[in-house]
């Protein structure tokens, strides 16, 4: 069990709240320094008809209204899909620390398996990233929501 599996099961619930009103189960969690949580969010594209309303956006949104700040310095994103290419540039802009995703997503991730937006030395803000944390259970949930044995 790593340090983050708790916060990746609250993530884990937050995808099932998704997949509850149609939505991709993708949830994610912002917590601070001290491991308390900030924000939360699920996927809301479709019951919210809004294309920007993925889970790390939601959860960074909820996490900048709780600090009072857009600046979330030292707080780390935990989601359970490697963030897309808007996530993944939404949590540079953030200044988060570190993210930690479950299942990678070779078609559309972008924190190193289709792009490395995270990572892009012209970036000014470079988070850390950890990849893997519960991966089984986060694939487990796409799999089902979308009924086949590959994801995307």
């Amino acid at each position: 069990m790593t340090s983050y599996d708790a916060l990746m099961l609250v993530a884990l619930e937050q995808a099932e709240l998704a997949a509850s009103h149609g939505d991709i189960p993708v949830g994610a969690v912002v917590a601070g320094p001290d491991g308390s949580v900030l924000g939360f969010g699920c996927n809301r594209r479709e019951a919210a008809n809004d294309p920007t309303a993925h889970a790390e956006v939601l959860a960074l949104r909820a996490a900048g209204a709780t600090l009072g700040s857009w600046r979330l310095n030292s707080c780390t994103l935990i989601v359970t899909l490697e963030p897309c290419t808007m996530c993944a540039g939404a949590a540079v802009l953030a200044r988060v620390d570190r993210i930690v995703y479950g299942a990678a997503d070779p078609k559309a991730g972008a924190a190193g398996s289709m792009w490395d937006v995270v990572r892009d030395r012209r970036l000014n803000h470079r988070p850390e990233v950890l990849g893997g944390v519960l991966a089984s259970e986060c694939s487990d949930r796409l799999l089902a929501f979308f009924g086949r044995d590959t994801v995307g």
